[in-house]
């Protein structure tokens, strides 16, 4: 027996079954549900981190769309306020590294 504890996606418990194992789960309340997909974001960046791999990105995003969902906001809204923030504040492509601020009087 593996104990798992944690969030899934919808089609593992199917997958499982199909491997001849019996899943054992549960539907959890809204607070349950938010508080692990927070954790899951937590562990998919981690996993990211670790290697750097792509595949961990799609993992984000689809835990970022669940939360979203979750909270109400579509996609497309996230989307006009990173364009808007972007617009305002800049991206990320220059690779600009801020050392520090130098204050009047310094």
């Amino acid at each position: 027996m593996k104990i798992y504890n944690k969030l899934v996606r919808d089609n593992i418990p199917d997958i499982i079954l199909k491997d001849n194992e019996l899943p054992v789960t549960r539907i959890l309340n809204d607070e349950e549900f938010i508080k692990e997909l927070n954790k899951k974001l937590q562990e998919e960046v981690n996993e990211y981190l670790e290697g750097e791999n792509i595949e961990e990105m799609v993992d984000i995003l689809e835990v970022i769309r669940a939360i979203l969902e979750y909270k109400n906001v579509s996609y497309e809204d996230i989307e006009e306020k990173r364009k808007k923030k972007a617009n305002k504040r800049g991206a990320f492509k220059e690779k600009i590294y801020l050392e520090k601020v130098i204050q009047n009087g310094d």
